[in-house]
């Protein structure tokens, strides 16, 4: 894991440290993970003059998702990588007063397990759980760009009309201060955009979302994906145009864990409101299957992975040297 040196950091990132550090944990998985009141909010300097972004509690998010993903759990926590690593070493807990509900299950598929747990944190729709695990070598942003890059997520979801990068944080300095320096990995990759979709054929209307999402690496080859909807007072963030139905991602998160060196496990968490009162009885089979055709996209193409000469072995060769120099560490958007 790679840092750059504290004492290069501005007055401002101190400051966001301390304020940091003086958070108080005693709610630390409920309650909002943004603030509505400015003197309260944590914000960092995007790439677009002018533009901040507030950046979440991230204790609440990464606790509520250790909640519902116990590969997260894992990946944070470390030790959990190699053989006999992922979902054999994971510890499949409930949260409290809750209960997951089996949707599907089938060892011999891609995707072996399907759950739902009903009205997470009284949000009103489901989280949902896939499970796959996966030949080839991982990789967060490979991964990712089959939801951040407009070609590779039509390969799989055809309702997408445009997956946009708005605002990459300016230095993920500050969001690696506010995540305490390694407490959560390393944060490579972070900003906020814009995805909006199309009519899709049982009547549902176009969405829009604008949504703040990350990448975490672990030390052990380990990565999280994740996200977040921005609120409200964040709707100045928006492009130009007209307002469509807001969905919303209240959590989003998939945790890559190898398994050996050519093999990883994968936990995909997702708890969407489609908006527009839409019954979620309705909308959860269409997001289940959406899901479960993108595994199956991305599966040949990490198997590949291991061939010398494919994609993703060009891709992780250049990206070796760019580490070994240390630069390039641009941060991306992508939105679930």
């Amino acid at each position: 894991m790679h840092f750059r040196p504290v004492g290069k950091c501005s007055r401002r990132l101190l400051q966001l440290l301390l304020i940091t550090s003086s958070t108080s944990t005693s709610n630390a998985f409920t309650g909002p993970i943004f603030q509505e009141a400015a003197p309260l909010q944590r914000t960092t300097p995007s790439k677009t003059s002018g533009v901040e972004i507030e950046l979440p509690d991230f204790e609440k998010f990464f606790g509520r998702l250790q909640e519902v993903s116990p590969l997260a759990k894992l990946a944070f926590s470390g030790g959990g990588a190699g053989v006999g690593g992922g979902f054999a070493a994971i510890e499949d807990t409930t949260p409290e007063g809750y209960k997951w509900k089996r949707v599907e299950k089938n060892k011999r598929k891609i995707v072996h397990q399907i759950d739902k747990l009903d009205n997470f944190q009284n949000l009103g729709p489901p989280v949902l759980r896939w499970r796959a695990s996966l030949q080839g070598p991982p990789h967060g942003l490979l991964f990712a760009n089959f939801i951040m890059t407009r070609d590779k997520r039509q390969l799989w979801d055809p309702q997408i009309e445009n997956v946009v990068e708005l605002y990459p944080v300016y230095d993920l300095d500050s969001a690696n201060i506010a995540m305490g320096f390694g407490k959560y990995g390393d944060c490579s990759k972070l900003g906020v955009g814009y995805t909006i979709t199309k009519a899709h054929p049982i009547g549902i209307s176009p969405r829009e979302q604008l949504t703040l999402c990350g990448i975490q690496n672990f030390d052990d080859g380990s990565y999280l994906i994740w996200g977040t909807e921005m609120e409200e007072w964040h709707n100045h963030l928006l492009p130009e145009g007209e307002r469509l139905t807001r969905a919303k991602s209240h959590l989003f998160s998939i945790a890559l864990v190898p398994t050996g060196p050519n093999s990883f496990d994968a936990e995909y968490i997702l708890q969407l409101d489609f908006g527009g009162n839409l019954p979620h009885w309705l909308t959860a089979p269409i997001v289940i299957q959406s899901v479960k055709d993108m595994f199956g996209v991305a599966e040949p193409f990490f198997k590949a992975g291991a061939n010398e000469g494919s994609e993703v072995d060009e891709f992780m060769k250049k990206e070796k040297v760019r580490e070994e120099s240390f630069v390039d560490r641009n941060s991306i958007l992508f939105t679930p």
